[in-house]
């Protein structure tokens, strides 16, 4: 099975298993991912083939919609590449970017793992966080676990560990300042940090709206 064939076939297997799943985390959140990390790694050297891979099923079972179970979208990948019979090297290499590619996972100490590959995915699902993507997916996520927009009696918390993080049910407007507005100076590479600053900028523009409208002002 040529590389080309494996990834339709992955293609497939993804549009398939995302087809109910939350909009902010759906299969159109991977093809962007897919497609932005196209923009990026025309100016690195990269495994082509592990990138697209990784992109395709970064999120294929994330942990949030399993209970916080990070396990269930490693073993889905590494069952499903099986199936395809991709090679055991490129497979343990896209687990891998599986299990470092989160937010929460820059919270961990213990996360080690780091390739060009990773840097390539990572930027590109980071970037899907950012501007007006990352500000519709934010809300859609609030709405789906039925939080409140904002209260300003709750305020952001900087010092979370991965456990807080993962565990926090605060105000979706948290969320900006806890992750979003964070992401900019965590980019990995070069075209990664250049998308991210004009996204970055959109966002603290809708903050500045969002609370002169809280406030009432003409």
């Amino acid at each position: 099975m040529t590389q080309e064939v494996q990834i339709e076939k992955t293609k497939v297997f993804v549009k398939e298993t995302l087809k109910n799943a939350e909009g902010g985390h759906d299969w159109f959140h991977i093809l962007r991912v897919f497609n932005n990390c196209s923009l990026i790694s025309e100016k690195e050297v990269v495994d082509a083939f592990v990138v697209k891979l990784g992109a395709l099923l970064h999120d294929i079972a994330d942990s949030k919609f399993h209970h916080g179970d990070e396990t269930v979208g490693p073993k889905l990948a590494r069952d499903f590449l099986n199936s395809i019979q991709v090679e055991k090297d490129v497979i343990e290499h896209v687990i891998n970017i599986i299990e470092n590619i989160s937010y929460n996972s820059t919270l961990d100490s213990s996360k080690t793992f780091k390739s060009p590959e990773l840097d390539v995915i990572q930027d590109a699902d980071r970037l899907d966080a950012l501007g007006a993507i990352g500000i519709a997916r934010t809300f859609n996520y609030g709405g789906f676990k039925n939080r409140a927009i904002y209260n300003p009696d709750i305020l952001p918390d900087l010092n979370m560990s991965k456990e807080a993080y993962k565990a926090s049910a605060a105000p979706t407007i948290n969320h900006f300042y806890e992750k979003l507005l964070l992401l900019k100076d965590l980019m990995n590479t070069k075209t990664g940090k250049q998308m991210a600053e004009k996204r970055h900028e959109f966002m603290v523009k809708y903050l500045e709206q969002f609370y002169a409208e809280w406030e009432g002002e003409k």
